[in-house]
């Protein structure tokens, strides 16, 4: 007799919504609470942590602790987002274009201004951004994964080259593409299972599973719950989302093009009381988590 499969979750594009995070995870940890005790379950965060919305710096303190507070298996991937982040943190060239697409909101929430206009002297605002980066941080981005396989599922955060074996894909292909991706009808009897493009509604394809729901823009952060060939979506939804300026039809662009409203103050009212109530229905289920500085 076979042992029952692994319960895997995939979270989709998180982009500095902590409030979301903290209501997703409970729904995770509820699911959990109804799995046989021995389940084993496994956790993949497929990147895009950080930038856009108000909370990166709780949104990373909860995913780089969350395997030790809660007893769950974790794997952290790397996002486009977070490469660029390790690449400011080098060097300050891409400054001003990271602040542009949601860096600056990362920077805010480790107690980083910057100038209005483009004119900040980048080095300066690198040198601040490390000493109020947490070394425990700075070692959460240095330790992402490009990608991890589970059974017939490859997690990545935005998808492969066709006919490139997964060893031998180029990084910046794992990170950004899209079209090439997309066009591909197999994976030689793989699913794989990304976020980076965003969509109204998670792709549920033979081939693909899609579960960037554009949370920082849309309320909604959605995972994938995979047992063997059964798939489950679990999504939480802000009430009353912000919607974006000049609108979103639920289509995808150029990630430095589109969807790069700010998350609101709807967003950032009544954070900590969400949290509290958060983290009181995961004590009761046997799971501790946090959201500090």
């Amino acid at each position: 007799m076979f042992p029952p499969a692994r319960p895997l979750y995939a979270i989709g594009d998180i982009h500095g919504r902590a409030d979301l995070l903290a209501s997703l995870l409970q729904l995770i940890a509820e699911d959990i609470s109804n799995l046989p005790p021995e389940s084993n379950p496994l956790l993949v965060f497929l990147g895009d942590y950080v930038d856009r919305g108000p909370h990166s710096r709780e949104v990373i303190e909860t995913v780089a602790g969350l395997q030790d507070r809660t007893g769950w298996e974790v794997i952290a991937l790397k996002g486009n987002h977070e490469a660029v982040m390790s690449r400011f943190l080098d060097g300050a060239d891409c400054g001003l274009e990271w602040c542009r697409h949601g860096g600056r909101e990362t920077l805010l929430s480790y107690g980083v201004r910057i100038e209005e206009g483009g004119g900040a002297d980048w080095e300066a605002v690198r040198a601040a951004f490390r000493d109020a980066l947490p070394d425990g941080h700075l070692e959460f981005l240095r330790s992402l994964s490009l990608y991890a396989v589970h059974g017939r599922y490859i997690f990545v955060h935005a998808g492969l080259r066709p006919g490139i074996a997964l060893s031998d894909q180029d990084e910046r292909d794992l990170l950004w593409i899209r079209d090439d991706f997309f066009a591909a009808d197999s994976w030689d009897g793989s699913v794989v299972v990304h976020g980076h493009t965003p969509t109204a509604e998670p792709y549920l394809g033979p081939h693909r599973i899609g579960v960037d729901t554009g949370a920082y823009a849309t309320g909604a952060l959605t995972a994938v719950r995979l047992i063997g060939d059964d798939v489950s979506i679990l999504t939480t939804r802000e009430r009353q989302p912000k919607e974006p300026d000049g609108g979103w039809d639920g289509t995808a662009e150029e990630p430095w093009t589109r969807m790069q409203a700010d998350a609101g103050s709807g967003a950032r009212l009544g954070l900590r009381v969400l949290t509290v109530a958060v983290f009181a229905a995961l004590a009761a289920l046997g799971v501790t988590l946090a959201l500090g500085r």
